[in-house]
């Protein structure tokens, strides 16, 4: 038993035995860092590029996700105590209009998993609820998400005045509508295309 049984846990969508395996290592002492890295990390970054080579759809990665969060629910509390930094801070919420949220829940999970720090405001996020939680939580990354066409024009508008008030923050955007053309013609920072995309766009926005 090690973290390539998490590892396969994860792969398998099997939430309850990647938990069990997590407490396990952590009991045994193994480097918590290497347990999120090998064991949670490593895992959601295969399921990602099979999501993204059209091997895998979204209910095998929603539960690859939902596999990892579990795990992270036992280890978040040991890698705090061992002074492990997250990667960045991220805000993240569908666009007001918009009461979408299976993606947006997904790129946060896969986020949580990569090492970010994640802030959810929901669905239906007002600008100022966005610039208000980037200025609390003194956010690296806003990441805002849609379904509909119909809120392109408010995720413009959002992003038009996060950058106003936030200039220090990177603003990704994504979502069934949204094309990088777009995200280049309103200003966003980035745009993922699906949740491994954004999750990679936000490692490169940060550098990290």
């Amino acid at each position: 038993m090690g973290t390539q049984d998490i590892y396969q846990t994860v792969i398998t969508y099997n939430k309850m035995k990647t938990a069990e395996l997590v407490q396990a290592e952590i009991e045994k002492g193994v480097d918590v860092n290497r347990i999120l890295n090998e064991g949670l990390v490593a895992p959601l970054e295969e399921v990602g590029k099979k999501f993204s080579d059209g091997d895998l759809f979204v209910p095998e990665m929603l539960a690859a996700a939902h596999a990892v969060k579990e795990g992270l629910e036992i280890l978040r509390p040991h890698l705090l105590r061992a002074g492990t930094e997250l990667k960045g801070t991220i805000v993240v919420g569908t666009v007001k209009g918009d009461l979408h949220d299976i993606g947006k829940n997904i790129v946060i999970m896969m986020l949580e998993g990569a090492g970010f720090g994640v802030e959810d405001l929901g669905i239906d996020v007002a600008a100022e609820k966005f610039i208000l939680a980037a200025k609390e939580k003194k956010a690296d990354i806003v990441a805002i998400s849609a379904l509909l066409t119909t809120t392109l024009p408010s995720m413009e508008e959002t992003v038009g005045l996060i950058k106003e008030e936030c200039p220090q923050t990177k603003i990704l955007i994504g979502g069934a509508p949204v094309t990088k053309p777009f995200a280049e013609k309103i200003g966003a920072d980035g745009f993922g295309e699906d949740a491994p995309a954004a999750v990679a766009v936000a490692q490169q926005l940060l550098g990290v």
